[in-house]
C-alpha cells in the first residue's frame, strides 16, 4: 500500500514537472515551483527525487515511455510500422503540454552543460536505430527515392520534431498529423499523402 501511494505521489511530481517546464522551461523550473504545485515542502520533493537532474532525467524517460509503450525505439526490436507513427504524430496533436515541454528541453539541450544533453544525444542515437529498422522493414535497403533506410531515418526525425516546432508556434496554420501523412507519401514516392 506503501509502495503504491508512493508511486502515485512520483507520477504527480512527474505531471507536475511537465507543466512547470513548459511553463517556465528547465532553466526557470525551480524544486520549490514543483514541490508547491504538489502540496510537499521542497524536503519532501527530495525524498523522491535528489536532484533537479534526476527529476529532469526522470520526466524525458517516462515521455518515451508513454511514447513506446516501454520500446526505447533502437534496432530491430524496437521498430515501428510507418501507420503506426502517424498515430503517435496524430496522439501528440492532443497533448500539447508533453509536446512543449520535450520541446523547450530538446531546444536547451543543445547547450554543452545542460543535464538533458546525454540524454538527448543517446535517445537519437536510438531512435535513428529504430527509424531505420522500420524503414528497412517497410522498404528493404533502398526507399522509393534512392536513399538507405539510415539516410532517411535522419529526415524522418527532423521532420517529425521539427512540424512539433512548427505546430507548437501556429497550431491553426500547421496540421501536423497532416504534414506527416504528407512526408510519408513523399517517402513511398507518391508525392502526396500517405499512400494505402
Amino acid at each position: 500500500m506503501a509502495r503504491a501511494r508512493s508511486e502515485e505521489r512520483r507520477a504527480e511530481i512527474l505531471r507536475a514537472t511537465l507543466e512547470v517546464i513548459a511553463e517556465r522551461g528547465y532553466r526557470g523550473a525551480t524544486l520549490g515551483a514543483v514541490a508547491e504545485r504538489v502540496g510537499l515542502t521542497q524536503q519532501g520533493l527530495l525524498h523522491h527525487f535528489p536532484t533537479k537532474e534526476a527529476l529532469l532525467v526522470a520526466v524525458l524517460e517516462d515521455r518515451d515511455r508513454w511514447d513506446t509503450g516501454g520500446s526505447r525505439g533502437g534496432g530491430e526490436e524496437g521498430a515501428w510500422r510507418l501507420e503506426l507513427l502517424g498515430s503517435l504524430v496524430e496522439y501528440n496533436a492532443m497533448r500539447p503540454v508533453i509536446v512543449r515541454t520535450f520541446s523547450a528541453l530538446l531546444g536547451e539541450s543543445v547547450t554543452e552543460d545542460h543535464p538533458a544533453r546525454e540524454f538527448f544525444t543517446r535517445r537519437y542515437t536510438q531512435v535513428r536505430a529504430g527509424m531505420a529498422a522500420t524503414l528497412r522493414a517497410e522498404y528493404g535497403d533502398t526507399l522509393p527515392g534512392g536513399l538507405s533506410p539510415e539516410r532517411a531515418a535522419v529526415l524522418l526525425v527532423a521532420v517529425m520534431d521539427g512540424l512539433q516546432y512548427q505546430w507548437l508556434l501556429d497550431p491553426e496554420a500547421v496540421d501536423m498529423p497532416g504534414a506527416f501523412g504528407d512526408f510519408l507519401g513523399l517517402l513511398r514516392g507518391a508525392g502526396g499523402p500517405e499512400a494505402p
